[in-house]
C-alpha cells in the first residue's frame, strides 16, 4: 500500500549492515539478488513468491532471495545497496529520492490506488468528504496524510480542518470501536479483511476528490546496481512480471503458494484468497487495458506534482525542494521490455 498506506508511513531510517550480494557469482549457480518486503508478507508480494517457487527465477539464471521483513524500510536498505531490489511505494520512491537517496522504481506492482478514506458504515451523517471536517482522524504520524486528507475535504467543498490522532496499525480498532471517525486504510487487505470480520464500511476514493491517481506499489532499486547489472535486472523484472501475471490468471495456486511459503505468519487463508480476488476484480495487478508491471508516465508525473505542490518533497537538508524534479528520472520501464 501507496503509497499513503500504512507500509508507506510506518517506515523507519537507516539499513542494518548485511553482506552486500557477490554480483560475480557463476551463473551456473544463479546470480544472487535480494529483494526487501516493505511489509510482513501479504498478497502485494505474491508475484515475488510466485516467481521463486514456481522456478521462473530459476529458469532465468537468478538465485532470488526475498528478505524477512525488518523495521529499516525496502527504500533504504536498496539506496545503501544493503537488498538490490525492494517493495516500495509512489509516496516513498519520491520522497527518498528527492531528497538524494539512489531509489528507482522499476515495476509497478498496482496499477491504480489502493488507499481509501474509510469510515463506520452507521455514521449517516457522514454522506460526503466535506462532512469529516471537524472529525477525529486516526492516523500513522506522517506530513503526507494532512496533505491527502485536506485536499479531499476541500475538493468537496469543506475547510480541510480535522483533529489527528497518531495510532499507527491501531487505528483500525480505533475505527472499529468509535474511537475515532476515520482513518486510511488499504481496500485489497485491511478493506478486506474487515469484511471478513463483518465490519460495515464506507469509503472514499483518494482520485474521485483531487488526489491524482497513483501506482500505490512498486519494485525499486538504485541507479548504481541497475548501470553495473543491466541483464540481471532485465532478467528479474521479466520472471517478476512473469510471477504476477501467474497470480492473475491461476489466482487459487497462487494463493496457495503464497501460503504455503509462509506457514507461519499468513494464518488466514481466507484473507489472502479474498484479498488476490480484490487485486484482480480490480484490475490492480493488471489493468483492464492489459497493462502489467508498467508505469504510467501521467500517474508518475501528476503524483510527483502533486506532492511538490504541496510542500511534502524535501531536500537533504530537510527543506522543501524550490524548484520541480525531472520525475522521468524517479522511475523506469525499460527493464520490463529488456
Amino acid at each position: 500500500m501507496t503509497d499513503l498506506n500504512r507500509r508507506q508511513t510506518l517506515l523507519l531510517a537507516i539499513a542494518a549492515a548485511l553482506p552486500l550480494p557477490a554480483v560475480t557469482r557463476a551463473r551456473a549457480a544463479g546470480e544472487k539478488i535480494t529483494v526487501a518486503l516493505d511489509w510482513t508478507v501479504n498478497t502485494n508480494h505474491i508475484g515475488l513468491f510466485v516467481a521463486r517457487d514456481k522456478g521462473l527465477y530459476r529458469d532465468a539464471g537468478l538465485d532470488v532471495e526475498i528478505l524477512p521483513y525488518a523495521d529499516t524500510g525496502a527504500g533504504t536498505l536498496v539506496a545503501n545497496r544493503v537488498a538490490d531490489f525492494g517493495i516500495s511505494g509512489t509516496l516513498g520512491v519520491m520522497t527518498q529520492r528527492s531528497a538524494g537517496a539512489d531509489v528507482k522504481a522499476v515495476y509497478a506492482v498496482v496499477q491504480s490506488e489502493t488507499g481509501r478514506v474509510v469510515f463506520n458504515a452507521d455514521r449517516a451523517a457522514i454522506r460526503s468528504p466535506k462532512n469529516l471536517d471537524g472529525l477525529t482522524y486516526g492516523g500513522f504520524g506522517s506530513a503526507w496524510e494532512n496533505a491527502l486528507i485536506s485536499t479531499i475535504i476541500r475538493h468537496d467543498g469543506g475547510k480541510g480542518a480535522f483533529s489527528t490522532v497518531t495510532l499507527g496499525t491501531s487505528a483500525y480498532e480505533a475505527l472499529a470501536n468509535g474511537a475515532v471517525d476515520f482513518t486510511l486504510e488499504v481496500s485489497t487487505w485491511e478493506g478486506v479483511e474487515a469484511e471478513l470480520k463483518g465490519l460495515k464500511q464506507r469509503s472514499f476514493r483518494y482520485a474521485d476528490y483531487g488526489v491524482p491517481d497513483e501506482h500505490t506499489t512498486l519494485i525499486v532499486s538504485s541507479d548504481a546496481y541497475l548501470a553495473a547489472n543491466p541483464k540481471q535486472a532485465a532478467a528479474f523484472v521479466a520472471a517478476t512480471r512473469a510471477g504476477y501475471a501467474f497470480a492473475v490468471d491461476h489466482a487459487q495456486e497462487a494463493g496457495d503458494l503464497l501460503i504455503a511459503a509462509n506457514k507461519d505468519t499468513l494464518a488466514n487463508p481466507a484473507l489472502i484468497h479474498a484479498s488476490l480476488k480484490a487485486l484482480n476484480e480490480g484490475h490492480f495487478l493488471r489493468s483492464a487495458g492489459g497493462a502489467i508491471g508498467t508505469m504510467d508516465k501521467a500517474k508518475m508525473e501528476a503524483m510527483g506534482g502533486y506532492l511538490f505542490a504541496s510542500g511534502i518533497l524535501l531536500d537533504g537538508d530537510g527543506k522543501a525542494l524550490k524548484g520541480k524534479p525531472d520525475f522521468s528520472a524517479y522511475y523506469s520501464n525499460e527493464f520490463l521490455v529488456g
